[in-house]
C-alpha cells in the first residue's frame, strides 16, 4: 500500500504497514563500570545521598546499575527513526518530542556488558496537530537473550492531520494519580551543568547545550533532557521504597508533559498502590508538573520492624545487651543529639538473615535507641552486621574498620557518619 492524500484533502497519509516493516539497522553497545558511573552522576547521583556509593565506586560490595540506565543501550535507535523513509513521514529532528516511555527490564542489569538492540515500528496514530511513532526496542545480552525492552512515544508536530486513527492499543498506557495526598515526596535540585554532564551519556541533541539552538526552538536557555528528569524520578521513588536497590524494578513508564531547565528544583510526589508506585514530578520553582502518569512496577517487601514483644526469651539476640547499654549511654548524655546530629540504623543478622533492627536516632533531641526501623527521617548510614560480630565490637574483641574491611560489617548510606558513632563503641558494652 503506498502513500496517499487523505480523503480530507489533507496531508498525505503515511503508509503504515510499509513503515511497521521496515528494517533497521541492528545497534551494537558496549558498556563498562565507568558508562555506568558516568550515567548516575548524569541523573543526580552524588557521594553523599545513601547507596550512593552502590551507583559511584565499582569497588562497592553492592555496586550497581540504575534502572533507568536500561534506556541507554536503545537510544542509537532513535538516529535510525530519525533517518529512516517511514511511508512518507517527514522526519525533521527539529519538529520530533519525545512524548512518553516504557522501559521494562527482564533480568537484572550487569555493571558491564556487550548488548545487541533491534527496533521496529510497533504504530503510527494521527493526533491532529501531529503524528505519534510507536517505536520499539528489544534488547539482547551477548548469550542472546532478550533482556530490556523499551518503547519510545515520538511526536512529530506538524505531521498530523492525515486521517489516521487516534489512538493505539500498542501504546502502553500511563498511570492515574490517586486522588489522595502523596505517601511520599522527594525534592532534588538539578544543577545548572545537569544537561552538559547528562548528554554524554549518548544523547547529543544541541538543544540541552547550545543556547542558540535551544533559542531557534523557543527556550530562554538550553533544556534539561526528559530522560535526565526521568532518572532522577526513578531513583526518588527507589531510595523512598526499594532501599535504593534497583535491581527491584521491573518497569517504568512516564509521559513528559513540560521541559526543564538545569538548575531548577525537582519534587517528585509518589503514591503506592502495591507493587506500583504512581509518581509525577514537578518543577518546584513554578510549579509545572513535567513527568506526569508515571509508575514504576518494582519487587517491593515492607520493612522489617522488629518490637521488643516479638522476642521470646528463647530468641533474644546477643547484640540486644549492646544497645540496650548504648539506651542508657545516650540517656545519660543528651547532648550527643548536638554533637552527632544524625539516625543510624543496625540491621543484625543471623545464619545470614535480618534477625533484628535497631534504630540509634541522634538527630531527634534528645536522643534515643529503640528497636525497629527508623520512622520518619530516614537513616543517614545504615550498618549490617552479624550478632556475634556486633558483640564483639562493642567488647574492642573486633576492630570495627578491619570488620569492614574484610566483609564483615556492612555500611549504607552516608559512610562518613559511621565514624561519628565510634565514640558509643569506646566504652565496653555491660554484656
Amino acid at each position: 500500500m503506498a502513500a496517499q492524500k487523505s480523503g480530507r484533502g489533507g496531508p498525505t497519509a503515511p503508509d503504515i504497514e510499509a513503515a511497521k516493516s521496515h528494517r533497521f539497522s541492528e545497534e551494537a553497545f558496549h558498556y563498562d563500570a565507568d558508562t555506568a558511573i558516568l550515567y548516575a552522576l548524569g541523573v543526580g547521583v552524588s557521594t553523599q545521598n545513601e547507596n550512593g556509593l552502590n551507583y559511584l565506586y565499582e569497588g562497592s560490595d553492592d555496586f550497581m546499575v540504575l534502572p533507568s540506565f536500561a534506556v541507554i543501550p536503545a537510544q542509537k535507535s532513535l538516529v535510525g527513526l530519525i533517518t529512516a523513509n517511514l511511508g512518507g513521514i517527514q522526519m525533521d529532528p527539529t519538529r520530533l518530542l519525545h512524548g512518553e516511555q516504557y522501559i521494562e527490564i527482564l533480568k537484572p542489569l550487569p555493571t558491564s556488558g556487550k548488548f545487541v538492540s533491534k527496533a521496529r515500528i510497533a504504530d503510527i496514530v494521527d493526533k491532529g496537530s501531529g503524528a505519534v511513532i510507536v517505536l520499539e526496542v528489544d534488547t539482547f545480552d551477548a548469550a542472546g537473550q532478550r533482556c530490556i525492552f523499551n518503547q519510545f512515544v515520538i511526536f512529530i508536530v506538524g505531521s498530523g492531520g492525515f486521517g489516521g486513527k487516534r489512538s493505539s492499543d500498542a501504546m502502553r498506557p500511563t498511570a492515574a494519580v490517586p486522588s489522595r495526598a502523596p505517601d511520599k515526596t522527594v525534592r532534588q535540585q538539578t544543577s545548572v551543568d545537569q544537561a552538559a554532564l547528562y548528554r554524554l551519556s549518548g544523547d547529543k541533541n544541541p538543544i540541552h547545550i547550545n543556547p542558540q539552538i535551544a533559542g531557534l526552538a523557543g527556550f530562554s536557555r538550553p533544556i534539561l533532557h526528559g530522560l535526565c528528569s526521568l532518572g532522577f524520578a526513578v531513583r526518588h521513588v527507589m531510595d523512598a521504597y526499594c532501599d535504593g536497590d534497583s535491581r527491584k524494578c521491573k518497569a517504568i513508564k512516564v509521559r513528559f508533559a513540560k521541559p526543564v531547565l538545569p538548575g531548577e528544583t525537582l519534587q517528585t510526589d509518589m503514591w503506592r498502590e502495591g507493587n506500583r508506585i504512581v509518581f509525577q514530578t514537578k518543577v518546584v520553582e513554578n510549579g509545572n508538573i513535567v513527568l506526569s502518569g508515571g509508575y514504576i512496577d518494582a519487587a517491593i517487601s515492607d520493612a522489617l520492624v522488629a518490637t521488643p514483644s516479638a522476642a521470646s526469651s528463647s530468641s533474644q539476640l546477643k547484640s540486644d545487651a549492646v544497645f540496650k547499654d548504648m539506651e542508657t549511654r545516650v540517656k545519660s548524655n543528651p547532648a550527643l543529639a548536638d554533637q552527632i546530629n544524625a539516625i543510624f540504623e543496625w540491621h543484625i543478622q543471623k545464619d545470614g538473615k535480618t534477625a533484628a533492627v535497631w534504630t540509634v536516632d541522634l538527630k531527634s533531641k534528645p536522643g534515643s535507641v529503640r528497636q525497629g526501623a527508623a520512622q520518619g527521617d530516614k537513616p543517614g548510614c545504615t550498618f549490617i552486621v552479624d550478632d556475634d560480630d556486633c558483640v564483639l565490637m562493642a567488647t574492642g574483641k573486633l576492630n570495627p574498620q578491619q570488620a569492614f574491611m574484610k566483609g564483615k560489617l556492612k555500611i549504607k548510606g552516608n559512610i562518613m557518619l559511621s565514624q561519628k558513632l565510634a565514640g558509643l563503641f569506646q566504652q565496653q558494652a555491660k554484656l
